[in-house]
């Protein structure tokens, strides 16, 4: 498993999509922090959720890790990889673990440099900026949510053989369906595997698209339904991949 694991690392590490998405999730996360410091006045109640949330790499890692599943099959690579690991729940769990490691060091680097830039600006303009504890706190978060659905990309992924059908699939329920079922019935959509990482990262609940009166879930129960999502997505995806022929 160890071997398999530092062969998908490098495998994803030396990509041309990987390093143009990392590209993009740093690029973004730190204008949108930038142009929130800049631009508005935080408060010290609304300081830690308005600047230093502004995390991308879950997004990112999420595409990345549902066109990295998939394009196994697409570039015909699937064929060549399953002789060098032919367990395949092993192969796809090394895909798992590893689309989940780049996930939490790609947002550690991003989250660190956001509350640099954050400080930075807060600091010359002489608006509060959070402790150091909670800080630190939220970028836990940040890396955790990028985790998880570095996780769920692969999962999502790998019910789909088809490239382009698994992405506009995972953007029609992010942003379609999982919408629709938050406004019809919040105290259900709160559970979505797409709302689910606003609790873990702490976002406020008018932040995460929840109606009045509807509590996030905390950030540690939101953990761990994700990682239900996860499970399933995974039992499902490698239910289909032992069944599925490699031509």
């Amino acid at each position: 498993m160890t071997a398999l694991l530092h062969a998908e690392l490098i495998k994803l590490r030396t990509t041309r999509t990987f390093l143009a998405l990392a590209g993009v999730a740093v690029g973004t996360s730190l204008l949108l922090a930038v142009l929130v410091s800049l631009l508005t006045e935080p408060t010290e109640e609304s300081v830690l959720g308005d600047v230093f949330t502004s995390d991308t790499t879950g997004l990112f890692i999420l595409i990345l890790a549902v066109v990295g599943i998939s394009g196994e099959w697409r570039h015909r690579t699937i064929t060549s990889s399953l002789l060098a690991a032919p367990d395949r729940l092993r192969f796809l769990a090394a895909k798992t673990v590893a689309f989940a490691v780049a996930g939490l060091a790609l947002s550690l680097a991003i989250s660190i440099a956001v509350a640099i830039a954050g400080f930075a600006i807060l600091t010359a303009r002489d608006l509060p900026t959070p402790a150091l504890g909670e800080l630190a706190a939220q970028i836990g978060r940040n890396g955790i949510v990028a985790m998880l659905l570095g996780a769920l990309g692969v999962g999502l992924g790998a019910l789909v053989r088809n490239q382009v059908v698994a992405i506009v699939g995972v953007l029609v329920i992010g942003l379609v369906i999982e919408p629709t079922l938050l406004a019809l019935e919040p105290e259900v959509g709160r559970f979505g595997p797409f709302t689910l990482p606003n609790a873990v990262a702490g976002i406020p609940e008018e932040d995460g698209g929840l109606g009045d009166g509807v509590e996030m879930l905390s950030p540690g129960l939101a953990a761990v339904a994700m990682l239900a999502w996860i499970g399933g997505f995974y039992a499902a995806g490698a239910t289909l991949l032992r069944r599925r022929d490699l031509d």
